[in-house]
């Protein structure tokens, strides 16, 4: 009798455990872009174009305009998202994550964590996928001895991008190397949660240069 009971009590604990993991991975994949439109978009701030072009989303500065957002109608907290991008070596960009606008106005600022995209070439290593803050006073939020350069983004290609937010916690890795892992319970605080934004920086008179993103996804976090 005790053995039948020990052997039912691990065969209800491995079924609650299984229940549990089984939860935890409910929340399926779910695609931003459907490749033919930008539905479920709406650009903030700036002059800069978007537009939909051999299933991607192509960025294009505009002179002298301030930076440019493609963001997201739907807001996020806690998620797992993944995309590609490419971007002209001259041109700094970035996507934003759990951001808003100040004031929450339509046209007002957009701010918040950005996830850092920059060519290499420039500067000899860049800091790709390190985190920014974007229009708060904390400018970079990644601590200067964890910010070094490196060359995993490969100039002139296509680079992957895993972003993880969780709590206070976000994590980046560019074509499966680990760039950062941050914790970060001060911007956590001021953005919990937000849309996402695709950004064009400002040029000033140089360019046109471009951005392009595809195979942008997420998966929620519970």
């Amino acid at each position: 009798m005790k053995t039948l009971f020990t052997l039912l009590s691990a065969a209800l604990l491995t079924s609650a455990v299984q229940a549990g993991h089984h939860n935890d991975q409910a929340t399926e994949w779910t695609s931003l872009f459907d490749g033919k439109t930008l539905h479920g978009w709406t650009q903030k701030n700036g002059r800069a174009s978007y537009v939909v072009k051999d299933g991607t989303i192509v960025g294009t500065t505009a002179k002298v305009s301030p930076n440019s957002f493609l963001c997201s109608d739907q807001i996020y907290g806690d998620f797992e998202l993944e995309f590609d991008v490419k971007v002209d070596n001259a041109l700094n960009s970035g996507v934003q994550i759990r951001s808003r606008t100040h004031g929450d106005k339509p046209n007002g600022r957009v701010n918040g964590p950005q996830v850092e995209i920059e060519a290499t070439e420039i500067k000899g290593g860049g800091e790709a996928g390190y985190i920014y803050g974007e229009a708060t006073s904390r400018d970079w939020l990644v601590p200067n001895a964890q910010r070094k350069p490196h060359k995993h983004f490969k100039d002139g290609a296509w680079n992957h991008y895993r972003v993880v937010a969780q709590g206070p916690r976000i994590q980046v890795w560019i074509n499966g190397n680990a760039i950062i892992d941050l914790n970060d319970p001060v911007g956590f605080k001021s953005h919990p949660k937000g849309f996402f934004g695709l950004q064009v920086h400002s040029v000033g008179l140089r360019g046109p240069f471009s951005v392009a993103w595809k195979n942008i996804k997420i998966k929620e976090l519970k």
